[in-house]
Parts: structure tokens; sequence; C-alpha cells
């Protein structure tokens, strides 16, 4: 899979969706080819300072490449864009990408996982053309009830994150409750406080 293919899938798709979708996604590179590169600090001093001009961003001269980055950190979110997401936009509708490593929180994930575990059930023959049926047949065993109940169980779960999220923020708060005072010489363990175990 690539950027242009996915692209173009993305475009197939986007017609058989309702008006005002969110349509969520992870950050694989195939979902997340930018609209412009941005200076990055492998960029020739020249080719920053060429962008941050393109761009209309005055800067001092001399500067170093350094400083050039940060002009760049403090205006690059304008210029930061995801093809898929401002082609999206375009269609009346959103992208809600998944953070990093949590594909729980997708629940198109659950329903792969259901299309691969009737495959895995149905396949005997092991031959591309059966394995093919099989792969349309498990799509076509996703029923909207299906698709109701996965995205409930990633709703659980983002609440589950929240009350942790909530819980952290508690106990971070009380200055009383993560305060460690260690007191003598830290090379022997008496002088810790540790008691031994009987």
């Amino acid at each position: 899979m690539n950027g242009d293919v996915f692209f173009d899938w993305l475009k197939g798709v986007i017609p058989l969706l309702k008006d005002n979708s969110v349509i969520v996604m992870d950050n694989a590179p195939y979902h997340s080819v930018k609209v412009e590169k941005c200076p990055t600090l492998g960029w020739k001093k020249a080719e920053i300072e060429s962008w941050l001009e393109e761009k209309g961003e005055p800067f001092q001269r001399p500067i170093n490449k350094v400083g050039l980055m940060e002009i760049v950190k403090r205006i690059k979110p304008q210029f930061n864009k995801y093809v898929v997401d401002e082609y999206v936009k375009t269609k009346n509708m959103t992208v809600l990408r998944t953070p990093p490593y949590h594909c729980e929180l997708n629940p198109i994930e659950l329903a792969w996982s259901s299309v691969k575990r009737y495959v895995k059930s149905n396949n005997t023959t092991f031959k591309l053309p059966d394995v093919q049926k099989h792969l349309i047949d498990g799509v076509n065993q996703c029923t909207p009830e299906m698709w109701e109940n996965f995205v409930k169980h990633v709703i659980q779960i983002e609440d589950r994150f929240w009350n942790v999220d909530m819980t952290v923020d508690d106990v971070m708060d009380d200055d009383n409750l993560h305060v460690m005072t260690i007191t003598g010489d830290t090379s022997d363990s008496d002088d810790l406080g540790c008691v031994a175990l009987e």
C-alpha cells in the first residue's frame, strides 16, 4: 500500500458515505502523506531560507540554521497538513486520527479481526480463489449490528482511558501522595528504613 493507491481508493469510497461523516484512521504512512514537505534539520540552509521566503515569513540575516528552524517550528502547524484530511474536508467530512499505537480506538480493527477469524476458520484449501471468496463472505458477515457493537466497545475503551487520565490528574495534583524523603547514607539499606522480611 502507498499514499497514491490509498488516496485513489478513498476517493471511490467517499461518495458512499453520508454527509458530515467522521472517518477514523491511524497514522500509517499511506494515510499521512503531507500536502507539502516542511523543512527539517536535514535540509540545506538555503532550502530552509527559500521555503520561509516562499511562505512570506520574514527573518533577519545573518541567521544560522537553528534560528531558521525555530521560525519553521513556529509557523509549521499552518502548513503541516495531510492530503487525505484536506480532501475529506472538501467533501464536508472529517478525519479523526487515533493516537499512535492505539489501534484499540479504531472499530475497524475489530471488524478486520472478525473477517480474519472467519477466513481462518473456513479456509481449508488454501487456494487463492477460495481465500478471496472467504474474504468477501467474511466482510459480508459483518452486519450493521456487529458494527454498532464494535463502536460501543471502542467508546467503552475511550471512557476507561478518560477515567485513567482523570485519576492520574487527581494523584498528581495531590502533593502528599508522591513525596519521598530519603535521609542518611543511601549506600546502606538500613539507613533507608528498610525492614527485613521475616
